[in-house]
């Protein structure tokens, strides 16, 4: 119920595929190039995130795509730690279930541990105590998270991936 600064698009994959796959990376550039040439958007100002399957496709898209998004936020998904290289230098704010049966919680440590050896400075983790799966209720209903996602805006311009 809240009036905020910001488009929210959250686009649903298909069933019979996965957010990692190549095709679907392909169509959520494809999306975010549309919106932005579309709609007045603030191509500095770009945050993205996901949850669960969404969290896995949201670490491989700012993987590939770093260079687009101000911030990240992946909620209880995994990644590849060698892509840790790539990512080291974005905002990141990862959020995990420690009770999480569908996607282990392991998976988030060990992509924040490899982000943060490889001279990551700017990746947070916030472990959520006793919850399963379901936490990104918990990770989007967390006020701090939009604040700080709002203060991540980069200035300078940024070429395109």
């Amino acid at each position: 119920g809240q009036s905020l600064p910001y488009v929210l698009v959250s686009p649903q994959c298909p069933s019979e595929d996965s957010w990692k796959s190549d095709i679907q990376q392909r169509r959520l550039v494809e999306l975010l190039d549309h919106i932005t040439e579309s709609l007045s958007i603030d191509t500095d100002r770009i945050c993205l995130t996901g949850l669960s399957m969404g969290g896995y496709g949201t670490w491989r898209l700012a993987a590939d795509h770093p260079s687009r998004f101000k911030s990240v936020v992946p909620v209880c998904g995994g990644g590849d730690p060698s892509d840790a290289e790539s990512l080291k230098d974005i905002p990141i704010w990862v959020f995990h279930g420690d009770r999480d049966t569908a996607v282990p919680f392991e998976r988030s440590v060990e992509m924040v541990e490899a982000i943060q050896q490889a001279g990551g400075t700017q990746i947070r983790f916030t472990t959520l105590e006793f919850l399963g799966h379901n936490c990104w209720s918990a990770a989007y209903a967390t006020p701090q998270l939009f604040e700080w996602m709002f203060r991540q805006s980069d200035k300078k311009k940024r070429r395109r991936d």
